[in-house]
């Protein structure tokens, strides 16, 4: 009996994905449960699992695009487990993660009889050793890193005599398909800058009560809940604070209403090597900065390893994106539309700034808020942004809500 590996529906707007990367190989036998494929779609990439245990047939290849219910492959159930051919060991589920890697260690591995290791791979893609060639020295003649570095060292020995053989030609350029996620990202920001009238404010905010606080209760913070202390929370908690002074700026358009928001779920921006995603910290209002902390630090490492759901992106009111952990001082950050407005936050650097007539020295970032001006009138825009600015230099605003 052969049951089918069907692609899952992953919410309504969500029609199709590009397959990634198969986690095993065409005949493997696969335990249930195992990640067997990888699915990248314009708003996340997901892993799918088998429901059986059996020999695994792929029916499509990596970065074929495929369809919402297609088969991508059928599990044997009838099949019994080879001895030594599991591929539900850590060793090969991490193998065969990078099978999308770069050509020439594709090309190498369908000459070898086992699939390298990720460390592997990533040492013949640094030292362009041809897989192909080596003796493998490991378990069942498996090529191990060692073996990639001596056959490295030895090619660079051979290197430095004269030669007479011409280098191969370098590749000037490279050409790939574009993810689903970048396009989605690539659609959404030119929808923004052409459906809406984009306007950029800029304030800068002394980090100094921040930072002071942050080094004077870190060591409590971290024994009590866990886990540091950053800044994203105090700007988290400062952006609502500054949502509930200016409520014009918790609305968005919808057609020829204006709807404005009684909630308060900011977006945190989060890179990834895929993208940009914003998944949600839902009712910041309600929540501590520890639980804020929390939230951002599940979401952030969520979305590195491609385990985001869609239900964490959706339903932001504003969004905060914190270019500064990159080295960037200013920027204008485009809006994540529908929401009406964007906070970029900078790196921090020390200025002299003039403080009661005198010149000091004073962690010094740069705020810059973006929003639509169709909605928000620049009254509005400063007076939000001047808020979280009081609210920075000023915690204890944010106990009073004043």
């Amino acid at each position: 009996m052969a049951t089918e590996v069907k692609i899952p529906a992953m919410g309504e707007s969500i029609s199709s994905g590009i397959l990634a990367a198969w986690h095993v190989s065409d005949g493997d036998y696969v335990e249930k449960d195992l990640a067997i494929y990888e699915l990248e779609t314009d708003k996340i990439t997901s892993e799918g699992n088998a429901e059986v245990s059996g020999v695994i047939s792929l029916k499509v290849a990596v970065d074929d695009e495929v369809e919402i219910g297609q088969v991508i492959a059928t599990i044997d159930e009838s099949a019994t487990s080879p001895a030594g051919k599991s591929s539900s060991s850590s060793e090969d589920a991490s193998t065969a993660k990078s099978e999308a890697a770069t050509a020439n260690v594709a090309d190498s591995e369908k000459t070898t009889q086992h699939p390298l290791s990720p460390a592997v791979r990533k040492a013949v893609e640094e030292s362009g050793v041809d897989a192909a060639t080596l003796k493998g020295s490991g378990k069942d003649g498996r090529i191990t890193k060692n073996d990639v570095l001596s056959a490295a060292k030895e090619d660079k020995s051979s290197a430095s005599s004269p030669s007479t053989v011409s280098p191969a030609p370098v590749k000037r350029e490279t050409r790939k398909k574009m993810s689903p996620l970048r396009r989605k990202i690539a659609e959404r920001l030119v929808q923004a800058t052409q459906e809406c009238a984009l306007l950029t404010t800029f304030n800068e905010v002394d980090m100094s009560s921040v930072m002071k606080l942050r080094k004077q209760h870190q060591e409590k913070f971290i024994e009590q809940h866990g886990l540091k202390l950053g800044f994203m929370s105090f700007f988290t908690k400062a952006v609502t604070h500054a949502l509930q002074a200016v409520p014009a700026v918790n609305a968005r358009i919808e057609g020829n209403e204006i709807v404005t928001q009684h909630y308060y779920d900011i977006g945190v921006a989060v890179g990834t090597d895929k993208g940009l995603m914003v998944p949600t910290v839902r009712n910041c209002d309600q929540k501590s900065f520890a639980e804020i902390e929390q939230d951002i630090l599940n979401y952030a490492k969520a979305a590195r390893d491609g385990k985001i759901q869609m239900s964490d992106l959706e339903g932001g009111v504003f969004t905060i994106s914190n270019g500064g952990i990159y080295g960037s001082m200013l920027s204008t950050p485009i809006i994540n539309y529908p929401q009406p407005a964007i906070l970029g936050l900078h790196n921090i650097t020390e200025k002299a700034v003039v403080v009661n007539g005198e010149i000091v020295i004073r962690p010094m970032m740069y705020l810059a808020l973006s929003y639509d001006h169709r909605l928000i009138d620049g009254k509005e825009a400063v007076t939000f942004l001047v808020k979280i600015k009081e609210a920075i230099e000023d915690p204890t605003r944010l106990l009073f809500g004043i």
